[in-house]
């Protein structure tokens, strides 16, 4: 119940509201809504606030732009186990292809894990079970175009599979990172998952009926067309303690704040908050909390970077409370070489 509770939650949102006008959203009105789902160990420990503060592979669902930090090459892995039995991971590398050019791939994916069946004769169970399998690829090119601006757009190939049902799609982002110039002041900008409208299909839809009726015996459901979960950020960093800090110079600290507001095409605009503290760039801790979410709070996460002879393995860890969805913690380890 618990894993069908995560699917199903944002259907029921604001349902006690449904006679009140003022209030009505369009929460679950879009198709592919793990697309929403925050990826990165450090943006998540900092409250999901990343459009201005990714820098490398591991932001590339929240900013294209962040590739464009990448010194030569890095490799991000995580797997998590999330709510109810739910488990997702990342898999992503990028490159420096020269100068001012480069060009990551990064690969999402998530598993329900077993469901149980159930139908109108059976509402106990069938015996049988089945699961929720999602899957996003992006290809991703970010270019700096001058020491200050870096931009950068992915094309995504997007899949979900719900038993044996399923909708394939191509999808598209943007985004941008400037350094005003300004008391240390970033802006970043991004829209993620923008295109057509998509169907699900598959043998699940078909009914089987009598040959009077049809001659094959079965009829196919046809499901409304729903469009994807578009999304725009908008963020500002800002680094007040450091070796180039806005206000303060420390050689050894640095003390970062970060904020981003989010507005999806099926939920109310919200946003989110984080700071990050660090000594001599090895160890960082970082808080951060989500603004007018449903059900994401506080979150707290911790980070190290690893000297491997010419490498740096960086290993971070993030906690979020969910609420009534209880808590995760998720890990993930990237390579720089």
């Amino acid at each position: 119940m618990k894993k069908l509770l995560v699917f199903i939650f944002p259907l029921f949102l604001f349902g006690q509201y449904r006679s009140i006008p003022d209030v009505v959203t369009k929460v679950a009105t879009s198709a592919g809504s793990f697309l929403k789902l925050e990826t990165s160990a450090r943006a998540i420990g900092m409250g999901g606030s990343h459009v201005a503060s990714g820098r490398g592979v591991s932001g590339i669902p929240y900013n294209p732009s962040s590739i464009a930090f990448i010194e030569k090459q890095e490799a991000y892995f995580s797997q998590v186990n999330y709510l109810a039995g739910i488990k997702h991971g990342v898999l992503t590398y990028g490159t420096r292809m020269g100068p001012s050019d480069f060009i990551g791939l990064h690969l999402f994916y998530l598993d329900s894990g077993p469901m149980e069946e159930t139908t109108e004769l059976f509402p106990d169970g069938t015996g049988a079970n089945f699961n929720v399998f999602s899957l996003a690829a992006r290809a991703t090119y970010a270019r700096s175009l001058t020491d200050r601006l870096k931009v950068g757009g992915s094309i995504n190939y997007v899949r979900d599979r719900i038993a044996e049902t399923d909708m394939q799609t191509v999808s598209y982002d943007i985004g941008s990172n400037f350094d005003t110039g300004i008391y240390g002041t970033i802006l970043g900008m991004s829209i993620t998952n923008f295109g057509p409208d998509v169907q699900y299909k598959g043998e699940d839809l078909s009914v089987q009926v009598a040959d009077t009726i049809d001659v094959d015996g079965s009829l196919q459901r046809i499901t409304d067309k729903f469009p994807l979960p578009l999304t725009f950020r908008l963020g500002v960093e800002n680094t007040v303690l450091g070796p180039e800090g806005s206000f303060m110079k420390n050689e050894n600290q640095t003390f970062t704040i970060s904020m981003d507001g989010i507005k999806s095409n099926d939920y109310v605009v919200y946003g989110s908050m984080g700071v990050e503290y660090g000594w001599k760039q090895m160890y960082f801790l970082r808080a951060g909390s989500h603004l007018n979410h449903d059900t994401a709070g506080l979150s707290l996460g911790a980070g190290a970077n690893i000297r491997l002879g010419r490498m740096m393995l960086t290993i971070d860890y993030a906690y979020v409370d969910y609420d009534i969805l209880n808590s995760t913690n998720q890990f993930a380890i990237s390579l720089k070489f």
